[in-house]
């Protein structure tokens, strides 16, 4: 048992290793354009469900944090101050399929090819996505999820510097300091998942034989493979409770246990009906939204998983080599190396100046618990409601997820405070 415990944490920490560079150069990449491009400028980019508005709906969200329920908290929040919702969906599912983190992890971790179809089958889901919503989704049903929408308080807070050019933007004390506070709030907001994800990936590698894969994923038919990989792809990944780039350590290991090029395309896809996340669904948008979201983002995904298959199948670009890295740990002096020293220098910098311009303050007052004096004195309690411990009396973001804090009844009230 021990030695089995030991080797699962070894190919943890060697995944883990091999993916630190990558991670630490996508989320600073994330924290500086978030820094520079403020959330009213995105929403005054998404007035309709246009095909242009799609475009820079793509763009922003593959500009924006990789995590999936900033992604989701922002995309409501969009949604709130006026963006169009077919928009703000399209940005969610681009902030979480088309960000430079997810496509360098891929490639070091798996193959490039897969980077290749990750932002192909973004693309190609955005599009399906919205031609199912012009189709099926209904003025009325919008209409009741902006009602619950209007329920909370504005999602994560924008520190973003809205004047100069993005240059002076950038290159100033207040873009470093908004540029650190986003580095370091992001990395709050996914570490779990990435820690989950990778020790999952290990004990999937180290104890999971490679006949169990073969035989789930249908590998000695080809055909069947192909067509099975999409659809149970995304239900392997609601499973797993694993989202973010946190999945990509499992893609790899479901990637050499036999699942096809495009069923691991669309495991990957997945991170956005997680449960976890479905249950924020409903609390954002309400019960009907929510199923309608899961089953569209299902069909979505397992057909931009199907058509990868088949389009990267047709061009000859599907890896030929089930060698994705899931390696034991190893340190050795290698470019690997020399990329996480440099990189985890980097790390420190924005670390060193989040704690110095009140960033831990920041921290400690958004997650202060309710006295239970206050709370007796008939004040509201807003909390998290994937993370229960973060309340406070003042409407916010929880500091670990970025979600909303929903607010609850003062004692002895029998409504709910207001969300305007």
């Amino acid at each position: 048992m021990i030695d089995a415990v030991v080797h699962a944490l070894s190919v943890a920490f060697g995944m883990t290793w091999e993916i630190l560079w990558p991670l630490i150069l996508g989320f600073t990449l994330s924290g500086i354009v978030q820094a520079v491009v403020s959330k009213r400028e995105m929403t005054k980019l998404l007035p309709d469900d246009s095909p242009r508005t799609l475009a820079v709906a793509a763009g922003l969200g593959a500009a924006s944090s990789s995590c999936s329920y900033a992604a989701v908290a922002l995309a409501r929040s969009l949604f709130r101050r006026g963006a169009d919702f077919t928009a703000a969906m399209a940005f969610e599912f681009a902030s979480t399929n088309l960000v430079i983190e997810l496509g360098i992890l891929l490639a070091v971790l798996i193959a490039w090819q897969f980077t290749a179809a990750e932002f192909v089958g973004g693309i190609v889901m955005i599009v399906i996505l919205a031609l199912i919503f012009r189709r099926a989704l209904s003025p009325s049903l919008v209409e009741e999820a902006r009602a619950n929408a209007d329920r909370g308080r504005a999602g994560r807070m924008d520190m973003s510097i809205p004047d100069g050019s993005l240059a002076s933007r950038l290159l100033s004390d207040r873009g470093f300091t908004a540029t650190s506070h986003f580095f370091v709030m992001d990395w709050a907001s996914i570490w779990m998942d990435i820690a989950i994800g990778l020790l999952i990936a290990g004990a999937l590698a180290a104890w999971v034989p490679e006949s169990f894969w073969q035989a789930f994923f249908f590998v000695d038919h080809p055909l069947v493979a192909k067509l099975w990989g999409p659809l149970v792809g995304p239900l392997v990944a609601m499973l797993s409770f694993v989202c973010s780039i946190g999945n990509v350590p499992l893609a790899a290991v479901l990637w050499n246990g036999g699942i096809s090029f495009g069923g691991a395309i669309s495991f990957i896809f997945a991170d956005l009906i997680v449960i976890p996340i479905l249950r924020i669904y409903r609390k954002y948008y309400g019960k009907r939204m929510t199923v309608f979201l899961f089953v569209t983002f299902y069909v979505t995904m397992a057909a931009a998983g199907l058509i990868v298959e088949i389009l990267f199948g047709a061009l000859g670009l599907i890896p030929t080599e089930r060698n994705a890295q899931v390696v034991e740990s190893s340190v050795s002096w290698n470019y690997t190396t020399v990329l996480n020293l440099f990189f985890l220098t980097t790390a420190a910098v924005l670390v060193a100046r989040f704690l110095r311009t009140g960033g831990p303050a920041m921290l400690r007052a958004m997650s202060a618990p309710p006295s239970s004096t206050t709370a007796a004195a008939g004040q509201a309690v807003y909390t998290c409601p994937m993370h229960p411990e973060i309340a406070r009396h003042e409407p916010g973001t929880c500091p670990i997820c970025g979600m909303d804090l929903v607010g609850t009844p003062p004692a002895g009230s029998a409504h709910g405070p207001s969300g305007h």
